[in-house]
This record gives structure tokens, sequence and C-alpha cells, in this order.
């Protein structure tokens, strides 16, 4: 039943967590800098690590999303639900009106958008298999 849990959540309780206890954005601030063979300094921030990690969970969402079993379908329910808590944030929370959380927030649409899809697909593929098998009956 863990596996119905969405990812895409992760994120938002990071950034809730980070928004809270810091009571701004720390999201512009570097973490590591680094010089690159160019000479150039590439800055990397607390905002571009939670994007990161938002892609990541992402590209598992997708992955996960290939089933077509009841915890799948609890997920899609799930991750509807994270995006309009997304939305609202976005919208709502002070400390959510900057581009980091809307990333994110883009992050959890395109997961429900791509779970849906690909589970329709799978789904009428399987479908389909069903057919061929029982004689096209």
């Amino acid at each position: 039943m863990i596996t119905a849990i969405p990812l895409t959540i992760i994120p938002l309780i990071l950034f809730n967590i980070v928004g809270f206890a810091d009571g701004g954005a720390p999201w512009s601030g570097e973490i590591i800098g680094l010089t690159m063979v160019s000479g150039a300094h590439w800055a990397v921030t607390l905002g571009d690590l939670m994007i990161t990690l938002g892609i990541v969970l992402l590209f598992l969402e997708v992955l996960k999303s290939g089933r077509t079993s009841t915890p799948t379908i609890t997920n899609h329910i799930l991750s509807t639900i994270v995006l309009i808590i997304y939305v609202i944030e976005f919208i709502v929370v002070d400390f959510c009106a900057n581009s980091v959380f809307f990333v994110l927030t883009l992050i959890a649409l395109f997961d429900v958008v791509a779970g849906f899809t690909i589970t329709i697909r799978t789904a009428s593929r399987d479908v389909t298999l069903g057919q061929a098998f029982d004689g096209g009956h």
C-alpha cells in the first residue's frame, strides 16, 4: 500500500518545513559553489536541489504508473490531491509564491497527467491483448 503514496508529496513537505522554519524563502542562497574548467562559477542553490529532487521523484512516479492495480489507482487519486494542495499553497501561502514552488507545482501536474495517460494506455493495451487471446470475443 506504500506504493500508493505519491512521491511528489516529499518536495511539498520539505518545502513547507523549510518555509515555516526559515520564515521566508532561502531558495536562492548558494549552498555549493564550483569553479568550472572554463573559469566560470556555478552556484548550486537550495531551490536547484529542490527542483532536482522533484524531477527525480517524477521519474520514479512515471515508472510506477505503468502498473494497473488498485494501489496505482489510489496513487493517481492521491497525486491529484497533492496537485490541488500545491496550487492552493502557491496562491495562498506567501513563501510559496516563487519560481521554485511553481516548478514543483508543474512537476506535480505532469505526474498527474502522465500517470493517468500511461495507466490508460497500459490498460487499453491489456484489454486488446486479452481480446486477442479470447479469439476476439
